[in-house]
């Protein structure tokens, strides 16, 4: 096994193929995996300078002439290890649609209106304690097909990289009290009904900005017991 990566991690991930998710019944291995010892490109690799950091990556509601529209929010929190220790100096990016659940991409054509002043995706390193920060906009749930009367929970895509540009790891961020979760096959994907709570994010009122924004609070624990689920298990 991997020790990069241990098996209890593979505990909190979906599994490759979920029915309910019907890409996955395409994409998924139809093959056992085929274990690859770590090698040097995964155990070393670049270091992320402040140079790959534009300004205003980290505000989405700051990148374009004017402001986007949408309710304001402020979403925060730390990158752990499986003890809780900080991971300073990941690159984390996000991505997501705009407050009227659509995404600035061409293969989105369902009939929500685009914001000329809202690209949808920032990034940023995390600091020596492996806090992160980004203000954005609430994204809006939209239709993706794939089911009768389908609508996904609005969500924050997340991707980390760790010491090399193959140790990236992609998961999604939801927003408490949304009622389309439990139609959500990606949501309920999740094996564990705890694990799945690793990907709910929380209201923080020490984030909150007074007649500002709304705060969330989104730890991501990158492996062990209490791992953040992510997209694909990553021991393979």
């Amino acid at each position: 096994m991997n020790k990069l990566y241990p098996a209890e991690s593979l505990k909190a991930h979906p599994p490759y193929l979920y029915p309910g998710y019907a890409s996955t019944v395409k994409r998924s291995p139809s093959r056992p995996l085929v274990v690859i010892p770590a090698t040097l490109s995964e155990l070393t690799g670049p270091v992320y300078g402040q140079e790959s950091i534009r300004e205003n990556d980290d505000d989405l509601t700051r990148q374009h002439a004017a402001e986007p529209v949408g309710e304001r929010i402020i979403v925060s929190g730390r990158v752990l290890d499986e003890d809780r220790r900080p991971i300073p100096g990941t690159l984390v990016e996000i991505w997501q649609a705009n407050a009227a659940g659509r995404y600035v991409h061409v293969v989105d054509q369902h009939p929500a209106p685009l914001d000329p002043n809202f690209t949808g995706a920032g990034r940023v390193v995390t600091d020596a304690e492996g806090r992160y920060r980004f203000t954005t906009i609430k994204p809006g749930a939209y239709p993706w097909r794939n089911h009768p009367n389908a609508w996904r929970p609005a969500h924050i895509h997340f991707s980390l990289f760790g010491p090399s540009f193959l140790t990236r790891l992609v998961t999604q961020m939801y927003f408490p009290g949304d009622p389309l979760l439990a139609y959500d096959p990606m949501w309920n994907s999740i094996p564990e009904e705890r694990a799945r709570r690793r990907m709910m994010s929380s209201f923080d009122l020490e984030t909150t900005q007074p007649e500002w924004a709304l705060g969330y609070r989104f730890d991501i624990v990158l492996r062990g017991r209490d791992a953040t689920p992510m997209e694909e298990p990553h021991e393979h």
